[in-house]
């Protein structure tokens, strides 16, 4: 497979599931969405498995893999869509912006990599910058959408420590089967939370439509597509898709489900974004240089 064609699916799929996402769970529960949503794409998952007859080995090395992959996923998940009801679906992309910092700082912590620089303290300022913004239009908007804001910052920060352990653990096996593994692991947890909260009478074509592009593109293909170019890549670059991401989301909301996209929100991406870009690239900026001509030598 192609990692470039791997890593347009990735941003095509990122940019519309926010919006399928709040659109999975109307009349019939956040719950019974994501975990109808798990329990269709673990079944084509398992199908692909069966035919193109991949590996899904249970030693003890590859069930680390997929307790590694599938508890993060869970509660990843389960966050954001639990966010999506007090939150336009445009800004779940956006707060997800802010992955490559987190990925980095626990990369830095876990893996023992190189993090902080002037370039990257300054990028780093900038994204919190851009998510204090966030927040405070939360406030305006809803008494609970800071609420919502606080699980998508909850879900991106278990997202890049998932990913974060999968590169430590370096799995050999196809992205499907860890793909496979982990929602083997993730599906039943899904699954007895629908249950606690109860199974709705009726789903809206609306919402049947929705659970199905997310367990088809999200899920079964999504998640594989995800994997492999993590494999492919390094974390961070990875998760750099999240430069395109937020603005595509928004845009779509906006299109699609009439989201209003306020400045102080236009504002905040656009400061997430340059903070995310001097971030990953200011090493190749005279920081050393600048500083010096700002404070010469005595």
């Amino acid at each position: 497979m192609s990692i470039t064609g791997a890593y347009l699916g990735v941003i095509i799929i990122w940019s519309t599931s926010p919006l399928a996402i709040q659109l999975s769970g109307v009349d019939v529960g956040y719950e019974f969405g994501v975990a109808s949503r798990m329990i269709i794409g673990l079944a084509i998952l398992l199908l692909i498995t069966r035919i193109w007859r991949l590996p899904l080995p249970f030693d003890r090395h590859n069930i680390n893999v997929y307790l590694t992959v599938g508890i993060p996923l869970f509660l990843a998940m389960s966050s954001v869509y639990w966010s999506a009801q007090y939150i336009p679906s445009g800004w779940i992309s956006v707060i997800f912006g802010l992955t490559p910092l987190f990925t980095s700082l626990l990369a830095a912590i876990i893996l023992q990599e190189k993090a902080f620089t002037a370039g990257k303290s300054i990028g780093m300022f900038l994204g919190l910058a851009g998510l204090f913004i966030v927040f405070a239009e939360s406030l305006k908007l809803d008494q609970q959408a800071w609420w919502g804001v606080a699980g998508v910052c909850f879900s991106s920060i278990v997202h890049s420590m998932g990913a974060v352990m999968l590169k430590k653990l370096n799995p050999v096996i196809p992205s499907v089967s860890v793909t496979t593994g982990s929602l083997m692991v993730a599906t039943p947890l899904f699954v007895l939370n629908s249950l606690i909260h109860g199974l709705p009478q009726t789903i809206p074509l609306q919402s049947l439509a929705a659970i199905t592009y997310l367990a088809i593109m999200g899920s079964a293909l999504g998640f594989p597509l995800y994997f492999y170019c993590l494999k492919k890549l390094h974390a961070q670059r990875v998760a750099l898709i999240t430069y395109i991401t937020p603005v595509s989301a928004l845009l779509l909301g906006s299109f699609f489900n009439r989201e209003i996209i306020s400045q102080r929100i236009w504002l905040g991406t656009a400061f997430i974004l340059c903070g995310l870009a001097i971030y990953e690239y200011g090493k190749y900026l005279p920081w050393k240089r600048w500083i010096h001509i700002k404070n010469p030598p005595i």
